[in-house]
């Protein structure tokens, strides 16, 4: 089985990547802007045809699109969330219109959460920031597309190679600047919002198990640890087990978009219905393997 996999240099798409081509049969097919990609592809500025073309090259039975931004300004958040989606799905209309898509979109489409509900797939998007908006705007083309295709909306990703840019790489990060210090402190913003933690293991496994699964396969499925857990326990989860010994103080300045969405989780039970997939890593494992990838030395 050709599987493509667009972004399969970055977070997430690194733990697709490495976990499918641990499967029999599978031949993984690297796709972006890497130098390292068998097929070069910026799904940002890419025409539909030019698109098309590196397809019909690749021949995929399936796409996974793992490619996503979570930082920068309104246009570059357009173009790789909301261009990048709609261009992909019509190149493969045109080019590979039997390959399955598989697309990586984020809870964040959903907006606030009311305080112990678990948000199901049939939920109304209210996304409160441009990330989300923009996110919600690629799974609408996905969903759309009359493609064979899902969008995995996927939760609070933790693991190794978590990037700094995200609140479990940037305290890693933190942690690992601070070493032993018992005087050092570390400042916050406030940690008392709740999150859906996923481990990026699991969610290399629901996309693997959805590349797979009979179809028709339903157009969105949560893919998430299925349980809220305040911020401030990851911190200190996260701290207990980088063995600091410092203060960490809550009155730096937070995040905004943290501030508007108090509370997120998500219901993970149209997930084990479709693919067989819950999460199988609990928070504390997810932490050890950031911290273990974090500590770990440079080359």
């Amino acid at each position: 089985m050709r599987i493509l996999v667009l972004g399969f240099t970055g977070y997430l798409g690194g733990h697709v990547a490495e976990h499918l081509r641990a499967l029999p049969g599978v031949r993984v097919l690297g796709a972006g802007r890497s130098p390292a990609a068998e097929y070069g592809m910026d799904l940002a500025t890419a025409r539909a045809d030019e698109l098309a073309r590196t397809l019909a090259d690749a021949e995929p039975d399936a796409v996974i699109n793992c490619v996503g931004a979570t930082g920068g300004d309104a246009v570059t958040l357009t173009e790789v969330n909301s261009r990048g989606p709609a261009v992909l799905c019509a190149a493969l209309r045109k080019a590979a219109p039997v390959a399955r898509l598989v697309h990586l979109g984020s809870a964040a489409e959903y907006g606030p959460g009311v305080r112990d509900t678990k948000v199901t797939e049939s939920e109304a998007t209210r996304p409160v920031a441009v990330y989300g908006a923009t996110k919600l705007a690629g799974t609408v083309a996905v969903t759309t597309s009359g493609l064979d295709a899902v969008v995995l909306r996927v939760g609070n990703p933790v693991g190794a190679a978590a990037p700094p840019g995200g609140l479990p790489g940037r305290i890693a990060g933190l942690l690992r600047e601070a070493g032993d210090d018992p005087d050092a402190v570390i400042r916050l913003g406030d940690l008392s919002a709740y999150r859906d933690f996923v481990d990026a293991r699991d969610v290399a496994r629901a996309a693997a198990l959805a590349v797979s699964a009979p179809r028709p396969l339903p157009g969105v499925l949560n893919i998430s640890g299925g349980q809220a857990v305040a911020v401030r326990e990851l911190v200190r989860t996260l701290a207990r087990i980088a063995r600091f010994r410092g203060r960490i103080e809550e009155n730096g300045g937070g995040s905004a978009r943290s501030g508007e969405v108090s509370w997120q989780c998500s219901d993970v039970t149209a997930a084990e219905d479709a693919l067989g997939w819950r999460p199988s890593y609990t928070l504390g494992d997810s932490l050890a393997e950031l911290w273990a990838a974090t500590a770990r030395p440079g080359p």
